[in-house]
């Protein structure tokens, strides 16, 4: 059954800044209708028009507008018909992805929305052929007034320019990154889970598209942007997870491409991952690949131990993907009065620690009940530690919108 919010604000009706246009392949079960400009987007709109002004949104937000406005609208948007009660965290088909082409050496053009569905490409691409691709991962959480809130993803675009460097990739800048995680999430509102109960998830998406048979940069990039709707990354929820350390497989290595996130970074660690599962753990946390004895990362996210008053987290120095949220965390930790060491952390560590958490994107911040080293098991409590849960209300509520944004991290969208 549709659920319905209506909001009405002094904006007009709502027109994307680039052109929407169908995709050329669709694999989704029912895939949408082409697209009929003639009809709304899957957002429906009742428009009263009057007096144009763009003041509300440029106000609003530090982006230019990509909205066409008039002194007044009234917005009924419906909701996709899913279980938002029962979000997990995995792909479910939207409506719109963005899309947009560069040459090596070139510009990136003007971008477009197109359906959501398969993307062709040469067998001979550079991201098949030789790994030249790049990801990102931000959220959209829907407000309890309607409006749409990004969390740092000028974060994102800047972490995805410091990628395409060190792939010797084309990159959009950092406003066509933005405007095109904007537009996206726009044209995909209704599928923004209702407040409290879930997140848009964003994956802007950088890959070598044009043909290369030799070891070489690919001639042509692609980037584009497709969203899922999302619950809790682990089962868990906040409850705590259990990870195993992993002695053996290494994630990254000096010099290597560790710090930024590149998708091969992500192949590494499933055998791992994999096998950390079978045996009952929740993943996998990795040891530096020369002393063997210093924390580094879980899988797909950054770690941190508690001692009293003090939190711990590996430094950044090449092999550790600088993760957005292990930076506002630190931020939010030194601003309650927390001391914050980014230094060379020992698992010897991990015996006498307080408490120890996970951060990221995907998983937020995530509580550790045990960690598990050489047959070992080390375990924290029967819960989620205070500093831990006093961290994440932090965070969770700022991006929600729950408390106001001193830190000037969020964007609103409306």
């Amino acid at each position: 059954m549709l659920q319905k919010m209506q909001t009405t604000a002094a904006l007009a009706g709502l027109r994307l800044s680039c052109k929407i246009c169908p995709s050329p392949i669709s694999s989704l079960p029912n895939p949408s209708p082409p697209f009929n400009p003639s009809l709304p987007l899957p957002l429906q709109l009742h428009k009263q028009f009057s007096l144009a002004s763009q003041n509300v949104l440029e106000a609003a937000s530090p982006l230019r507008p990509c909205a066409t406005l008039s002194n007044a609208y009234n917005e009924t948007t419906e909701l996709a018909d899913i279980d938002w009660d029962n979000l997990g965290f995995s792909i479910q088909p939207t409506d719109y992805m963005y899309f947009m082409k560069c040459q090596q050496g070139g510009t990136f053009s003007k971008g477009e929305l197109k359906r959501y569905g398969n993307i062709e490409l040469s067998p001979c691409a550079g991201v098949l052929n030789y790994g030249q691709g790049l990801f990102e991962g931000l959220k959209a959480y829907r407000k309890q007034d309607g409006n749409i809130l990004l969390f740092r993803p000028e974060e994102n675009a800047e972490r995805m320019k410091a990628g395409a460097e060190r792939m010797s990739m084309a990159s959009p800048s950092t406003e066509q990154f933005l405007q095109a995680v904007k537009d996206t999430v726009l044209a995909n509102k209704r599928w923004i889970p209702p407040a409290g109960k879930g997140s848009l998830y964003i994956r802007p998406l950088l890959i070598g598209s044009g043909a290369v048979l030799g070891v070489a940069p690919a001639p042509e990039y692609t980037f584009l942007v497709y969203v899922s709707p999302v619950g809790n990354y682990f089962k868990e929820g906040l409850a705590p997870i259990h990870l195993i350390v992993e002695n053996d497989l290494h994630r990254a290595t000096p010099g290597g491409t560790g710090g930024v996130k590149t998708i091969g970074n992500y192949a590494a660690v499933l055998k791992a991952q994999s096998a950390a599962k079978l045996k009952g753990y929740s993943d996998a946390l990795y040891l530096d690949c020369v002393h063997k004895k210093y924390l580094e990362e879980v899988s797909s996210c950054n770690i941190f131990v508690v001692k009293g008053n003090t939190i711990s987290t590996p430094a950044i120095k090449g092999t550790i993907l600088p993760g957005i949220t292990r930076k506002s965390i630190i931020d939010l930790a030194r601003s309650q009065g927390f001391q914050v060491e980014e230094r060379l952390v020992s698992v010897d560590e991990l015996v006498d620690a307080d408490e120890v958490f996970c951060t990221g994107t995907a998983v937020v911040v995530s509580p550790v009940g045990s960690v598990t080293h050489l047959g070992k098991r080390i375990s924290y409590g029967n819960g989620v530690g205070a500093v831990t849960r006093q961290l994440h209300a932090s965070l969770t509520r700022l991006q929600m919108g729950l408390i106001a944004d001193e830190m000037n991290w969020t964007l609103e969208l409306r």
